[in-house]
This record gives structure tokens, C-alpha cells and sequence, in this order.
């Protein structure tokens, strides 16, 4: 990895010299936009409107676009100027419970380094923090833009996780939140039964990247020189539940199969199901039961 910014863990008198590198990657299949006969690469050319006129990097700028639609040209000079206090700090604001920062405010993740000397106060605060079970709230600042970011520990490593500003968090205004939806007790606890049926612990690693996987298949299919085989139709996408209760039962019992549910209780609940119906006095318990489901 190469870090993409040095600065320092400022906590109370202690300065931290650290490194900062991108945590995460996107993988993804990119393109370029070429033409369809001979594959030849499309460029586009940085034309000014008013002029018709090609420019050059070393002459844009920055506009920012008024109301009425004036512009107001930003320079580099103009950004200089501002004050970013922690342009090379990571400021310690305060130490906070990890389940009071909901986790829609996060952006973007880093990993830090200690740089230099500051191998000691690095162990000596990742050390402290871990067995505090907090996490930091700090402020950064990060290529010309000020954050709120929290200082965690993972595998030994601070992390750094920049946070969206309280007014960048949209309110969900929608429609149904208004409306007065009735849901049965039933259908309640069948709903809990389901996730419950579907209760796990969370690796990572059992999930794919199907869609990419498939995309990187026809491409090398394609260098290979091969014929590429449309893949086969999938199944048909379920239409909208018309019965609430009966959807959440299958899906509980779909998932109980998944999860390797025993032959010998499916035989035995079935079995009972057969007998249910031929003998009337079971009649009325075995509806209670499905009442009570």
C-alpha cells in the first residue's frame, strides 16, 4: 500500500506522527468508451462554452454557480487562504460509545501507521483505547474538505472512518410513515420466527461477487477466442404475497430445510397433519394451533 497523507494524532500534550492509507478497494470491472467497428479509444476534449475553445488543465478553475446563474471563479490562491486548523492534525475531540454513532454517518475508511518515533504513543493509545471499549471522535481535514471521523481499533491497526456532517443525512419522507398499517399478532410472531430460523454469524468470506465473476467469464471467453453461451434462464421472479401469513410460512419452512432440518420431525409433523384429519376429536386443537400461528 502507499499512504496518501502524513500528519499526526494530536491527544491532549501527545502528537502521534502517523501515515494514512486508503482501508478498502472497490473491485469492479472497468471499461473504456471505444468505437464499435475498430475499437479505437473516445476521448473528449475540455472545450470552454463561451469560446468554443479547447483549455487547458493549468487554466481551469473552480466556479461556483450563483441563483441567477453568475459565476464566482475560485483559484487555487482562493483555497490556500482558508483556515483549516487540522490540515495536518487529526484533533481528539472526545471519546464516545461505539453504539451511539449510527453507522449511516460513515464515508470512507483508512488505516494508520505510526511514522517515524511515534511507535511507542501509537501501541500506548491503540492499547489504551481497545481495552476502554470506546472510540475516538476527531476532526480531520482530508484534500481540502474538513470531517468528523471516529478513531477505532481493528486487528491492531487504528482506523479511521470519515463521517458526513448531521445536515448531509437526508430525512426519509415517505408516504407510508403517515399511513396507519394495521399487522396482525400473527403475523408478527411468524415474522419473527423466520428471522430467527435465519439467525447466523456474519463471515464475509461465504459471499461472491456473482455478477462480476460472471462479466470477467465472457470477457476471457473473449480473448480466448471461444464462443460465448448465453447463461441459462433463472427462475421466474416471485410475484407480490396476496397471503401475508402464508408467504412468512413458507419462507420459515424454506429456511428450516436450509438450515438442515431433520426428515424425522418433517415425517413426524406430517404424519400428525394425516391423522388430524382423519380423527375429529383432534379437530379443535389443531385449530387452535394454526389460530395461534
Amino acid at each position: 500500500m502507499r499512504s496518501i497523507w502524513k500528519g499526526a494524532i494530536s491527544f491532549g500534550l501527545v502528537t502521534i506522527p502517523v501515515k494514512l492509507y486508503s482501508a478498502t478497494e472497490q473491485k469492479d470491472v472497468t471499461f473504456h468508451q471505444v468505437h464499435r467497428q475498430d475499437g479505437g479509444r473516445i476521448r473528449y476534449k475540455r472545450v470552454c462554452t463561451a469560446d468554443g475553445e479547447e483549455v487547458a488543465y493549468s487554466d481551469i478553475a473552480k466556479g461556483y454557480e450563483l441563483a441567477g446563474g453568475e459565476i464566482v471563479v475560485l483559484t487555487d490562491e482562493d483555497f490556500e487562504g482558508l483556515p483549516l486548523t487540522t490540515s495536518r492534525r487529526i484533533d481528539v475531540l472526545q471519546f464516545s460509545p461505539a453504539d451511539q454513532i449510527d453507522p449511516i454517518y460513515f464515508a470512507k475508511s483508512y488505516y494508520l501507521e505510526p511514522d517515524g518515533q511515534g511507535g511507542k504513543p501509537y501501541v500506548l493509545l491503540r492499547d489504551a483505547l481497545e481495552s476502554s471499549g470506546q472510540v475516538a471522535v476527531v476532526k480531520v481535514a482530508l484534500r481540502q474538505r474538513e470531517s468528523l471521523a471516529t478513531l477505532r481499533v481493528r486487528d491492531g491497526v487504528f482506523v479511521l472512518e470519515t463521517m458526513l456532517w448531521p445536515d448531509e443525512i437526508r430525512t426519509p419522507d415517505f408516504g407510508f410513515l403517515e399511513e396507519d398499517v394495521e399487522v396482525r399478532a400473527q403475523e408478527l410472531t411468524m415474522a419473527e420466527s423466520l428471522i430467527n430460523t435465519m439467525v447466523a454469524d456474519f463471515d464475509p468470506t461465504a459471499y461472491r461477487d456473482s455478477y462480476r465473476e460472471a462479466l470477467q467469464e465472457v470477457i476471457e471467453a473473449k480473448v480466448a477466442g471461444k464462443e460465448v453461451i448465453a447463461p441459462p434462464a433463472g427462475e421466474e421472479e416471485a410475484g407480490p404475497a396476496v397471503d401475508l401469513m402464508a408467504a412468512l410460512r413458507a419462507s420459515v419452512a424454506a429456511a428450516k430445510k436450509e438450515r438442515g432440518a431433520k426428515p424425522e420431525k418433517a415425517a413426524a409433523k406430517k404424519g400428525a397433519a394425516a391423522a388430524g384429519k382423519k380423527d375429529e376429536e383432534k379437530a379443535a386443537p389443531k385449530r387452535k394451533t394454526r389460530k395461534s400461528a
